[in-house]
């Protein structure tokens, strides 16, 4: 057991030996417990060193070393769900040194990437999704008879989504020979591991009752009342003993739950399963954290962790700016104290919302749904239906999954539901899956929809609440971090629904329209260059009043943190040409492209969305107009 987290780097001889998955192969049995100590605590080291994932990689680490010795990877396929577990993964696939650069510019990612590693068989980022990719690789492999097997590890968090069980419905209907494992850290599935459930847990995994089994079948084939019966009591004695019934309905063959860090449990139950026919379900109960101390005690709160300063000095300005994900919380708890039909929804999202102290004060009115996306917005439907006024608290990148009932259940029914869309924009280390960058141009195309987007902290809790005092569908997305040190004006107040503000009149002839973020470096661009800064607030409904004053402009500048396809650049264009209105815009934002992980500072350098970024590209605009 770790009490600390190795600030130098440990010796790992075993470990060092360790380039590829064949090399690990090449151990004997007995030196495994070793290599998991070793790995255990060189994962500790590098993650104190970079920052990242943490909790949920160093519960995995035995059943990582048990898959990767008994499958011959990347042959065979393993398939991590979501990406936090699969730190050991990286460390046992030739990438243990460019752990130390994890997440950082130019580094690997934090996430399981298909062109980084043929380890990788799956990109993941979201969750519950590698049920579904496991068996596309299982029939795959069936289809092209290569013989390849396919296993997919999934967290007990994950299996809440629906997803992860339309995929075991369909696994168990086609008969697929797979392995799903489900790593249950939680304990919200089944009780802690007892005797008598591992005891029969290894005889149901044993080869002597697969024989049995299949010995029974063929002696009852030819009854089928006598097998019906034999099948049922096999039910329900699993019953009995394990929660595994739900599994077994749908097809499976269902194992556990079994403990994950036992390592001969792990391998000699895994070895069993590995060429089995048809889909096979494995539970193993694992302790997230396992192995340091703090995170056993607290398992969310070392979900993640930042990098360990060896002499930190903080910036003590900086650590009094709240961050947006405060502002939201502090709303919502003071809206809920002023309307008793406020109830807050998110998709597992508690404590990345901040919704921790409204869970706390309101409990009655505090629903999270575990992730599942789509049910937080028809639930949120349905509550709007009879007169409760729901306040959706999800990130950007996680709406997405829910498009179709944003469109069918809220809006198309014009029904009064607030989003407060969170992590917008670019995400710095998390990187291109969790990027919010989509949101404003999915959005806007929605009728019936308000959008908003705060350039600093007190527009963003007026926002808030204009927002839920509007009648019909709304949302407010903000980024991730901390703003701009702007005093927050603690009243409820609201905005005029599409009405911007000017921030500066410039003499240049050049307008130039924030959206959102970005709204503060384009002002530092703004005095540079003697332009208009216009803050526009609102996306939909655009502020048309604003802009046609401008119809004379020389030229209309706007910037955004959402890809430029589609966005609020596009409502400007498009309001201009409506107006027959013919002068020079320039649209600043995301390019098509996905932007690779780093800082959210370098990641705004890269694509000239900082202020001197903002002021180059509208001097080479101005330089290409002067020379038509």
């Amino acid at each position: 057991m770790f009490e600390e987290i190795p600030t130098a780097r440990p010796e790992t001889p075993l470990l060092d030996q360790v380039n590829a998955p064949a090399d690990l192969r090449s151990f004997k049995k007995e030196q495994l417990p070793t290599l998991v100590r070793e790995l255990r605590e060189f994962m500790l080291y590098s993650v104190g060193q970079t920052g990242g994932h943490f909790g949920a990689g160093l519960g995995v680490v035995e059943l990582t070393v048990a898959l990767h010795y008994l499958y011959n990877t990347p042959e065979d396929r393993i398939v991590w769900d979501v990406g936090h577990q699969a730190y050991p993964h990286k460390i046992l696939t030739g990438r243990r040194e460019a752990l130390l650069n994890i997440r950082q510019e130019n580094g690997i990612s934090g996430f399981p990437k298909r062109d980084e590693s043929e380890y990788d068989t799956f990109g993941v980022g979201h969750s519950s999704t590698s049920i579904g990719a496991a068996l596309g690789m299982s029939l795959a492999a069936r289809q092209l008879k290569t013989g390849r097997k396919a296993v997919a590890v999934i967290g007990d968090g994950a299996m809440s989504a629906g997803m992860a069980f339309e995929a075991l419905n369909h696994a168990g209907d086609v008969k697929a020979d797979m392995l799903v494992i489900l790593n249950d850290n939680e304990m919200s599935i089944s009780k802690p591991v007892g005797a008598l459930s591992s005891y029969f847990a290894r005889i149901w995994a044993s080869k002597t009752y697969d024989h049995i089994r299949e010995g029974g079948r063929k002696v009852f084939s030819g009854l089928p009342s006598a097998l019906e019966l034999a099948r049922k009591a096999e039910e329900h004695m699993k019953g009995m003993v394990s929660p595994g019934m739900m599994f077994e309905e749908l097809g499976f063959n269902y194992i556990g739950p079994i403990d994950g860090h036992d390592m001969d449990h792990l391998l000699t139950t895994i070895a069993n399963l590995k060429d089995r026919k048809g889909p096979q379900f494995l539970h193993v109960i694992t302790k997230k954290g396992k192995g340091f101390e703090p995170a056993e005690g607290d398992p969310i709160g070392y979900h993640a962790i930042n990098k360990i300063e060896p002499d930190p000095k903080p910036n003590v300005e900086k650590s009094k700016l709240p961050k947006y994900c405060n502002i939201f919380g502090q709303w919502v708890c003071d809206a809920a104290e002023q309307d008793d039909k406020l109830v807050a929804i998110t998709p597992a999202m508690k404590e990345g919302s901040d919704l921790i102290d409204f869970a706390d004060r309101f409990p009655e009115r505090y629903f999270d749904v575990a992730i599942a996306e789509q049910h937080a917005v028809t639930l949120a439907a349905g509550m709007a239906c009879d007169g409760i006024k729901p306040v959706v608290a999800i990130y950007s990148t996680f709406l997405q999954r829910a498009y179709d009932q944003l469109i069918h259940d809220v809006a198309l029914q014009n029904l009064d539901v607030l989003f407060a869309i969170d992590r917008a924009g670019l995400v710095g280390e998390d990187g291109p899956t969790h990027a919010g960058v989509y949101d404003l141009s999915y959005l806007r195309c929605i009728p019936n929809m308000v959008v908003m987007a705060p350039s600093d902290e007190d527009e963003c809790r007026k926002m808030l609440q204009t927002g839920y005092e509007y009648k019909g569908p709304a949302a407010v997305r903000y980024p991730r971090g901390t703003g701009q040190g702007i005093d927050i004006e603690p009243d409820l107040r609201t905005l005029e629904i599409g009405k911007s503000r000017t921030l500066r009149t410039g003499q240049s002839g050049i307008v130039i329209c924030g959206f959102g973020r970005p709204t503060y470096d384009a002002l530092k661009a703004a005095n540079t260059l003697d332009a208009t800064l216009l803050d526009m607030r609102f996306v939909k409904p655009i502020d048309e009043e604003a802009l046609l004053i401008h119809r004379n402009a020389k030229l209309i500048v706007t910037v955004e943190e959402n890809a430029i396809m589609g966005g609020a650049g596009s409502a400007v264009s498009e309001l201009l040409l409506a107006n027959n209105i013919n002068i020079p815009t320039l649209h600043l934002g995301l390019p098509d492209q996905y932007e690779e992980h780093a800082s959210h500072t370098s990641m705004l350098k890269r694509v000239g969305l900082d202020a001197d970024g903002i002021q180059k590209s509208i001097e080479i605009k101005l330089t290409h107009i002067s020379n038509i």
